[in-house]
């Protein structure tokens, strides 16, 4: 079957109906970790390193919750295109499950490692406390965050964006009022000209700790009652008990893929502990940087959230025109988002940098880094819209193979030889990971023009679109 390009108008609403939520959503979860970050960083370099050392375990947990979602998600979106809403409904049940045991378990585990965490992360001696209390805290709550991540999931599945997206702007709201409370001590401020007293509890990085906890426990228990209450996917009437059928087939989707973030996240973390072991100003440099570019992801990961779910809705249809189609308008839509976002990073980089430190060797560093990483933001943006594809059809084994082969081979490796046997910092470890993304662009794009990425590639022409078989 030769490939062609059919780039189609009529499905940029459907798209960006998708899209634009998700994107909306973590633009304020984007703006509220740039706020937290720059409350902390008037604390001091040190409390901005504190809360940015385990940043990347973080990321970590949060993954394997996420991994699991995209099974729920490949399989409620295919239900929803085939016309079996009860399938899809007994799959809300299932997640209902997994959230609480899954969650349990996180809690469990990290609770257990809070104290060795940051020693694990080669964070300095005299800030390990500091780091250890706050990844505790953050953790307390990880059943509601469990919650909010798989349910979040679950109802994009179902073409609905825009409740995890309220929910999310609660959220983000509550975190930041609670922020300005508790991390700082009682004060008084002047508006207008008129003295005003403000209460403050003055716990310092503690106190950033504690209000993002509150917020994840507001968003679990907003989220479980958005999907009880949902005409489409509520799980009521269905049972609970493990279904082994329905846990299979997500687990076929969930299972690469929760492999592939295991091994990438904890590459993030190795790779972030030997950046730890090149002292404070660069452990503040790459915390600040990473804030500074999660800013400009945006576009493509509310891009493979549209990817993921039309893509299950074409092949839960059998719609295989529909399906290449799809294929080929996300990608040039997403290619000219990321050239923008790529250009904006590169001409704001020292301004962001400064909203969040006024350490000069701080400025200089991350913005440099920021500087290098904004040309590949259009070469980065390509794999994950691609993988969102390959998410929604349920073809996860090759993201796996190439994202491990990439983080581990190229960024982990080429780190380790830079820093330890090179003597080098934080640009050459940036430049390190530059190589890891275009190495993912080239895996990607080679797979997307081989047409394997489509369930459908290689078989005879359908009798007539949309036809199921």
């Amino acid at each position: 079957m030769r490939w062609k390009s059919r780039f189609d108008r009529t499905m940029l609403a459907a798209i960006f109906t998708l899209a634009w939520p998700t994107m909306l959503e973590q633009l304020t979860q984007t703006a509220v970790q740039y706020i937290d970050t720059a409350m902390v960083g008037s604390l001091g370099t040190e409390a901005t390193a504190a809360v940015g050392a385990t940043s990347t375990v973080n990321w970590m947990v949060g993954s394997v919750v996420s991994a699991v979602g995209v099974g729920f998600l490949a399989f409620i979106a295919r239900q929803f295109g085939a016309g079996k809403p009860d399938r899809a409904r007994q799959a809300s049940a299932q997640a209902c499950l997994a959230a609480l045991v899954l969650g349990s378990l996180l809690t469990a585990l990290t609770m257990a490692v809070a104290g060795r965490v940051p020693v694990w992360m080669q964070v300095d001696p005299g800030i390990r406390d500091t780091a250890s209390r706050y990844f505790r805290i953050l953790y307390l709550p990880m059943i509601f965050r469990t919650a909010s991540i798989l349910f979040g999931m679950v109802l994009r599945s179902a073409g609905d964006s825009r409740t995890p997206m309220r929910v999310g702007l609660a959220v983000n709201g509550l975190n930041v009022a609670l922020n300005f409370f508790l991390i700082y001590p009682s004060r008084q401020i002047s508006l207008l000209g008129v003295t005003i007293p403000v209460p403050g509890a003055g716990l310092g990085v503690e106190g950033a700790a504690w209000a993002s906890a509150a917020a994840f426990v507001y968003g679990g228990v907003a989220l479980s009652i958005a999907l009880w209450r949902h005409k489409a996917i509520s799980p009521r009437g269905c049972s609970f008990r493990p279904n082994g059928e329905v846990l299979r087939a997500c687990g076929r989707v969930a299972l690469p893929n929760l492999g592939q973030r295991l091994a990438t996240t904890l590459g993030y973390v190795v790779f972030a502990s030997m950046i730890n072991s090149l002292g404070g100003v660069s452990t503040a440099a790459h915390t600040v940087a990473n804030t500074v570019e999660s800013l400009f992801y945006i576009p493509g990961y509310g891009m493979q959230t549209a990817a993921a779910t039309l893509s299950g809705n074409a092949y839960g249809a059998r719609d295989r025109e529909r399906l290449k189609r799809l294929g080929s308008t996300v990608i040039p839509l997403e290619l000219a988002l990321m050239i923008v976002s790529g250009s904006l990073l590169f001409l704001l980089a020292e301004p962001l940098v400064r909203i969040f430190s006024s350490d000069e060797s701080v400025i200089r560093l991350g913005a440099t880094v920021l500087r290098m990483v904004a040309v590949s933001e259009p070469f980065y943006g390509i794999p994950i819209v691609v993988e969102g594809l390959m998410q929604g059809v349920g073809k996860t084994v090759a993201p796996f193979v190439y994202n491990v082969v990439g983080m581990w081979a190229v960024r982990i490796v080429g780190t380790f030889v830079c820093i330890h046997c090179f003597g080098l910092g934080l640009v050459a470890a940036w430049g390190c990971m530059i190589c890891h993304n275009l190495l993912l662009f080239a895996l990607f794009v080679r797979h997307y023009l081989s047409g394997r990425w489509n369930p459908f590639h290689g078989m005879p022409p359908a009798e007539s679109p949309g036809e199921a078989s």
